[in-house]
């Protein structure tokens, strides 16, 4: 007889494509009035359209988020949201910037709304991250969950097939560890082999067809499955894998796990045989691990750590710092272990 625990996130969405311009009305909804929009430097001209259509409701832009939130940046983002007397916090691009906006309402308790141009997932989960000294910590608490999440496929259309990719993969990435986690249950298998099913998928065709709305819709609604999942339930090998390696070595958030994950994944195979039958039916595929590679090599993205500019004498560190306090993962985790998996994503080895 099922027997299992399942707590729903309390996130309004709004998907639809146009939707970027009921911005006002959603801020406006929440009784909210000053705005501080958020976004990477790259992306201010996203804020600046935001702030536009927010009117008067709009306290500033702060457009300084970068990646793996560096507890400098985040203390910056806090003073900022504190000088300009916001009252709550418009996020506006990838996992950099809602990841952000977390850090600042971890200490001020600030709303947010989340308007995810990218696949990253971020924008559903109540986990934030901060990195201090090369070293990133991760935790959970419900003041980061954004209130309310606007998805409008017609803000990706501008995303390029080098970010598309791996931002997809980074979702998908989601979805597998959810498959095999300790708190895994029927609702979140249901949604994580959903999420596998439409991103691999889609992913393709985003990356053939870049005015495919239709295509980028899935692959946000995707995103959004892998995100609820990831918020509900605990993380993996594969997550502790990155969170060190990115962290340690400041290498670059979704290309990281797209590089990780099939081998993450050939590490747990055997422990977790449910989990990857139900990934490779996803997929289309004969073998999870091997179909996660074979994907991420149509989709053109990166398959080694070493393109990702990972020193090689870094293996063994990495390998230590994993290994030394392992989040939970159907294997257990053990140094040779995973040094042998690093030195595989590190020279880009399909797996066996």
């Amino acid at each position: 007889m099922l027997n299992f625990i399942y707590e729903q996130l309390p996130v309004r969405v709004v998907f639809a494509a146009g939707s970027f311009d009921r911005l006002a009305e959603e801020v406006e909804r929440l009784g909210l009035k000053r705005a501080m929009v958020l976004s990477t430097p790259g992306q201010r001209r996203l804020a600046e359209e935001a702030a536009k259509r927010l009117g008067v409701a709009t306290a500033g832009i702060h457009a300084e988020a970068v990646m793996h939130v560096p507890v400098e940046t985040a203390r910056l983002a806090r003073e900022t949201a504190r000088r300009l007397a916001a009252d709550c916090l418009v996020a506006i691009g990838g996992g950099s910037t809602i990841g952000l906006a977390k850090a600042v309402a971890l200490d001020t308790g600030l709303p947010i709304i989340a308007v995810p141009t990218t696949y990253s997932g971020s924008e559903m989960t109540p986990i934030y991250g901060l990195t201090d000294g090369g070293v990133k910590r991760t935790g959970r608490d419900r003041k980061v969950l954004p209130r309310v999440v606007i998805y409008d496929a017609a803000l990706t259309v501008g995303l390029p097939a080098k970010v598309s990719g791996p931002s997809g993969m980074n979702a998908l990435a989601h979805c597998v560890e959810a498959l095999y986690a300790p708190d895994s249950n029927p609702i979140t298998a249901l949604m994580a082999s959903q999420g596998i099913r439409a991103l691999g998928r889609a992913l393709p065709l985003v990356i053939k067809e870049p005015l495919n709305l239709e295509a980028r819709g899935e692959a946000l609604c995707g995103a959004w499955l892998a995100g609820a999942v990831l918020g509900t339930t605990a993380m993996g090998l594969h997550h502790k894998l990155c969170h060190t390696l990115g962290g340690t070595f400041n290498l670059p958030h979704a290309e990281l796990h797209t590089v990780i994950l099939p081998h993450a994944a050939a590490y747990n195979r055997a422990a977790a045989s449910g989990a990857m039958r139900l990934i490779a039916s996803a997929l289309g595929a004969g073998d999870a691990p091997q179909g996660l590679y074979d994907l991420a090599k149509k989709l053109g993205t990166p398959l080694s750590l070493k393109e990702l500019g990972m020193p090689e004498d870094g293996i063994e560190r990495a390998a230590k710092l994993a290994s030394e306090s392992p989040y939970q993962n159907p294997r257990p985790v053990d140094y040779a272990g995973v040094k042998r998996l690093i030195e595989d994503a590190w020279h880009g080895r399909r797996p066996a």
